[in-house]
């Protein structure tokens, strides 16, 4: 055999007689974001938190904060879901001058590219602005709206948790509503998983027309609560009125007052499950921590 030839068998074996080295599996992480509302025994806002009252734990496993705001200033888009079916034809026009007056407020101050949708549903799910900061455009689509038959509230949630979904900043579902749903071809199941995918916090507004549980769909009620809890907002349950006008104001100025506590995932371990538990501890003793309670995504192992 020629030297050349020697010399190039040779280096085509080295490689296979050197000692075997363990896959190297590489993931992508991407950054998980929290927005947190944290309140005191009396229910009263908290905002002056540093990052290190903030524990975070990612399927039971605790992170490190990499990124903190106190007071975050990230742009909102707020979608609308403004019940119309003949259970709400009564108070429909006190509602939408209530929600006019909370859009107003919300665009007053804060982030310049905070932006609102509006959608109305009885039988059918109907998108009448998509985002926006012009209020004159809101308000006549508001003016517009009339009661009709049915109630598709869990399709209005799916077809607007959709929509959030890759928008830049926090994302904020709106539900004004006797809690009712009689027509959506989704169920609750699909709803929540919609929100939970697009990362929205639903805050209900549910309309109580009358006190006696007996009266009431105290079923659809209950899963809106559930909705909020999982996804890090609050169920408002106003008569209409001064009450509703205060549930609005609340929101805004709960919306003012918010952290964004953000972490990359590390050391989870393997799980079938996409869905990721998340959990927001704080230092402090006696505060509550508003947070969604999850996300779904692939995490670094």
């Amino acid at each position: 055999m020629g030297r050349f030839a020697a010399a190039a068998l040779i280096s085509f074996l080295l490689p296979l007689l050197a000692p075997a080295q363990d896959p190297v599996f590489r993931s992508e992480v991407n950054l998980v974001r929290l927005i947190v509302t944290v309140k005191d025994a009396h229910g009263g806002l908290v905002t002056d938190l540093a990052s290190d009252d903030f524990s975070i734990f990612d399927n039971g496993v605790k992170q490190t904060v990499s990124v903190f705001e106190r007071r975050t200033e990230q742009p909102l888009s707020v979608s609308l879901l403004i019940d119309t079916s003949g259970s709400t034809g009564i108070d429909l026009r006190q509602e939408v001058d209530s929600v006019l007056h909370f859009v107003t407020a919300l665009f007053r101050e804060g982030n310049p590219n905070d932006a609102a949708s509006l959608y109305s549903f009885d039988t059918d799910v109907t998108l009448h602005s998509s985002f926006t900061r012009r209020i004159p455009r809101l308000e006549h689509e508001l003016q517009d709206l009339r009661s009709e038959a049915g109630t598709s509230m869990y399709d209005a949630i799916w077809l607007a948790a959709r929509d959030l979904e890759g928008r830049e900043g926090r994302h904020i579902m709106v539900i004004v509503t006797d809690g009712d749903d009689t027509t959506s071809s989704k169920d609750f199941k699909a709803a929540l998983e919609a929100a939970q995918r697009s990362e929205v916090s639903v805050y209900p507004v549910v309309i109580v027309p009358i006190s006696n549980p007996a009266g009431r769909n105290i079923g659809g009620e209950h899963a809106l609560i559930t909705i909020a809890q999982y996804t890090g907002g609050r169920t408002f349950q106003p008569a209409n009125g001064a009450e509703l006008e205060k549930a609005f104001a609340d929101l805004v100025h709960e919306l003012r007052t918010q952290y964004m506590v953000g972490y990359y995932p590390k050391n989870i371990p393997p799980t079938d499950n996409r869905f990721h538990t998340t959990a927001v501890k704080l230092a402090r003793p006696g505060l509550r921590a508003i947070a969604r309670t999850g996300y779904y995504g692939i995490a670094d192992r």
